[in-house]
């Protein structure tokens, strides 16, 4: 069976030929220290984090796009695979999307991890032509298409033309610095510490990047967390405002913003036409935040829209390829394979 994988930093989506996406579970391993055996993988591993003894670790393998961990990280995509394929299958080729500002090593170790997870030939991606590719874009036509995929660890930035990356950007910000940017403000601003699944819970209830037109009665909701008190270390809520969470996320905001700019800036003029004519594509999780679109496209001039499947887009560009194997290098300029 052929699988294409989007192996992210807060989730991992399998999608297998001729049957679609089969899996999409958090990117998390727990694991019993010392001896390193997985005790759960996906789901059931993340409603540990935070909450396991001391002889328990709920490990993330992948920290900014690539692999952290590297035995964690073969686990995790061995357990996913048999889950998704369920049952003894031929050993199988992949295709996995990985950031485009990945080192030869860090692809080195992803190729490895899915080799070792049974593989017999790997395919690379990167994560910004496979968004691309799922959102729909006329990514073989010679027309500039821009795509702005945010993910958990990384937010990707290209120009595509042609079948290939014409100009591109990858940064290290991306869902987890939005929700570390919150559990920063009210460790500063209120002396509370709370978990990066309360940031989170924060962040998808009351997170925006501007104001929402329209929804006044929005701005006045309140988000009640509860945590643990920095002096005393006794238990304490607090409830939090959107315009003081919007200005806890403004920062890596921001960097996102900065690197379309840079992006746009590097751009052959040409193809910036077509984008100014076609707009930017916001794919990934963080295209899911309030308002981005209308900041980015305040920020930069241009008209921005948001996927209509923005967290599957990355899988879907890599099953479109896992469908068609044959024609992958042609259609993707700068894929690569895994040897």
């Amino acid at each position: 069976m052929d699988i294409g994988i989007d192996l992210g930093t807060a989730n991992t989506l399998l999608y297998a030929r001729g049957q679609g996406i089969v899996l999409n579970e958090p990117s998390v391993v727990a694991v019993k220290e010392g001896s390193r055996s997985a005790l759960a993988v996906g789901t059931e591993a993340k409603e540990t984090i935070g909450r396991t003894p001391g002889s328990i670790t709920a490990i993330r393998p992948l920290r900014d796009g690539v692999i952290s961990d590297y035995e964690a990280a073969e686990e995790m995509i061995r357990h996913f695979v048999r889950k998704a394929v369920k049952g003894r299958r031929p050993r199988t080729r992949m295709v996995v999307c990985v950031p485009s500002g990945v080192t030869p090593v860090e692809r080195r170790a992803i190729v490895h991890a899915s080799r070792s997870a049974g593989a017999r030939a790997v395919h690379l991606i990167e994560e910004p032509m496979a968004a691309a590719i799922g959102a729909g874009l006329p990514v073989s036509d010679p027309r500039g298409s821009m795509v702005v995929d945010i993910g958990g660890g990384t937010t990707e930035v290209a120009v595509i033309s042609l079948g290939g990356i014409v100009t591109a950007r990858s940064i290290r910000v991306g869902g987890d610095r939005l929700d570390a940017a919150i559990t920063d403000h009210v460790r500063k601003e209120h002396a509370l510490l709370i978990g990066e699944r309360t940031a989170e819970d924060v962040k998808v209830a009351i997170g925006s990047a501007w104001p929402v037109p329209g929804e006044e009665e929005r701005e006045r909701a309140t988000f009640t967390v509860r945590g643990r008190q920095r002096v005393s270390g006794l238990p304490r809520t607090l409830g939090l405002t959107v315009p003081e969470v919007r200005a806890a996320l403004d920062e890596p905001v921001e960097a996102i913003i900065a690197a379309v700019r840079t992006t746009l800036e590097e751009c052959p003029p040409e193809l910036s036409g077509d984008v100014m004519e076609h707009g930017i594509v916001l794919t990934g999780g963080g295209a899911l935040l309030p308002a981005l679109d209308l900041r980015l496209a305040s920020a930069t001039g241009i008209p921005v829209f948001v996927a209509d499947d923005p967290l599957d887009c990355v899988v879907l560009g890599s099953g479109r390829c896992v469908e068609d194997f044959d024609s992958l290098e042609r259609l993707l300029g700068r894929a690569e394979k895994g040897r």
